[in-house]
């Protein structure tokens, strides 16, 4: 049986995801392809208070038991699960809303450079961002990309 990801993904969200709540996490994305070394099944994690090496593990635990009962995942998959990162991509309002005044980096359709500031007001339409000297509004639709900015 051939493996379609598009297929799978949210049978996995709506068993995983009481786990991932019952921990006090939020399941942020869940990724799941082909790789050099096989398929990966990637749980991405978040809480605002930040995520462990020993949260993952236990999240990972939990996760892969009930996907081993319930056999979702057809074939061999490695398992991962992992937080966002310090420069974790923006995907909706959601995330948007976590991150006021953070920096942002976007890269927009028929925009020739990326935009950098900050993330002002977040509706469910559009983002916010503001600029060194004025602010810019940006709906959802025209970001092809968003990501945090590290910053020191």
């Amino acid at each position: 049986m051939a493996v379609e990801p598009g297929d799978i993904e949210g049978r996995i969200a709506a068993l995983v995801r009481p786990v991932v709540d019952d921990f006090g996490f939020e399941l942020v994305e869940i990724v799941f392809r082909r790789e050099n070394h096989g398929w990966i099944l990637r749980l991405v994690i978040f809480s605002p208070t930040g995520v462990t090496l020993d949260d993952c593990a236990r999240v990972s635990r939990e996760a892969g038991y009930l996907l081993e009962v319930e056999d979702l995942v057809p074939g061999r998959y490695r398992l991962e699960v992992s937080s966002p990162g310090l420069d974790r991509p923006l995907r909706n309002a959601a995330d948007f809303r976590r991150y006021p005044g953070h920096a942002v980096r976007l890269v927009l359709i028929d925009a020739p450079e990326p935009v950098v500031g900050r993330i002002g007001e977040v509706d469910e339409q559009r983002v916010v961002i503001e600029l060194d000297d004025r602010s810019m509004e940006v709906p959802y639709a025209l970001i092809v990309k968003a990501h945090l900015v590290i910053e020191f």
